[in-house]
C-alpha cells in the first residue's frame, strides 16, 4: 500500500513512524512546506517532499494532518491528481461532507489518532459514510496495526478528539503528578517516573485484556482499612474524578466553538 501523508507536523510524523514500524508492507511519503525538520524520516525509508502532490497519483491512501484553516487550500491543490486514493482526514472540525465537496469522486474517512500511534498504541477513532464502508474497512485494517481502531458515528468525532487525542495529555498529567508524589515520599525523579509510568501502563493493559469495568480491578487492589482505599477517598474528597470530567467537557466545549 502506498500511503501519502500531507502535513509533517507532530501527528503526521507520528503516523509515518508508526506505519514504518508496524505496517511493514507500506511505502510512505510525508509532505511539509519546510522539510528540514522531517529529514530524519528518510532513515526509515520514508520519502519526504515539500510538494503535496509528489507522486500522489500512486497513493492508495492519502492522510490529511494539516491545520483546519489549511484544509480547503490543500484539497483544491490535490483535487484531480489523486487517482483512486481513499482520503482519510485527521483534521479536527472538518466533516466528511466538507471534504466530499472538494473530492466528490473519492471515498472519504475521518480518523482521530493520537501521537502514541508512533509506538503502535493509538486509539484511532474512525467514521465514514455508509456508501464508503468497503473502502473504509481497508483504512480500519491499517490503523488496527497501530493500536485500536473503533468505528464511531461521525457526530462523536469531536468527543473522540477530546477523549482519545487530548486524553494523552490528561494521562501524562496524571503520571507527572504521581511522579511528583513519588519524589515527596522518597524516590529520586527517574525512579519515580519509571514506577508511575509502568504502573499506568499496566493498569491500562489489564483493562484492555480483561475488558471489565475499572472498579472491578480497583476492588482487587483495595482491602478493608488499607492504604489504597484511604488514598482513593482522599483524592475524591479533593475532586479528582470531578475535575477530570470537567476538564474533558471543557475541552469539548472549546473544540465546538
Amino acid at each position: 500500500m502506498n500511503i501519502h501523508i500531507i502535513g509533517g507536523g507532530n501527528l503526521g510524523v507520528a503516523i509515518a513512524l508508526g506505519l514504518a514500524d508496524f505496517a511493514k508492507q507500506t511505502r510512505i511519503t510525508v509532505t511539509r512546506r519546510h522539510t528540514d525538520a522531517i529529514q530524519h524520516l528518510t532513515q526509515k525509508g520514508i520519502t519526504v517532499s515539500a510538494d503535496n502532490t509528489h507522486q500522489i497519483d500512486q497513493a492508495d491512501l492519502v492522510i490529511l494532518t494539516v491545520k483546519p484553516y489549511q484544509t480547503a487550500l490543500v484539497l483544491q491543490e490535490i483535487g484531480g491528481k489523486l487517482g483512486n486514493a481513499v482520503v482519510a482526514s485527521a483534521v479536527s472540525g472538518v466533516s466528511v461532507a466538507d471534504i466530499r465537496a472538494h473530492l466528490p469522486n473519492h471515498a472519504i474517512v475521518r480518523i482521530m489518532p493520537n501521537i502514541a500511534i508512533q509506538f503502535g498504541q493509538s486509539a484511532t477513532c474512525i467514521a465514514f459514510d455508509d456508501k464508503d464502508r468497503t473502502a473504509a474497512q481497508n483504512v480500519v485494517s491499517v490503523f488496527q496495526k497501530l493500536g485500536t481502531a473503533p468505528v464511531i458515528e461521525e457526530k462523536l468525532m469531536d468527543a473522540a478528539t477530546v477523549l482519545g487525542a487530548c486524553g494523552t495529555a490528561y494521562a501524562l498529567r496524571y503520571i507527572r503528578a504521581s511522579m511528583q508524589a513519588g519524589i515527596e515520599i522518597g524516590f529520586d525523579s527517574q525512579t519515580a517516573l519509571a514506577i508511575a509510568a509502568q504502573t499506568a501502563k499496566g493498569a491500562a493493559q489489564m483493562l484492555l485484556e480483561e475488558k471489565i469495568h475499572p472498579e472491578q480491578l480497583i476492588d482487587r487492589v483495595t482491602t478493608p482499612q488499607g492504604c489504597t482505599i484511604v488514598g482513593l477517598n482522599e483524592m475524591e474528597h479533593q475532586g479528582f474524578s470531578s475535575s477530570l470530567i470537567k476538564g474533558i467537557k471543557t475541552s469539548l466545549m472549546k473544540i465546538r466553538e
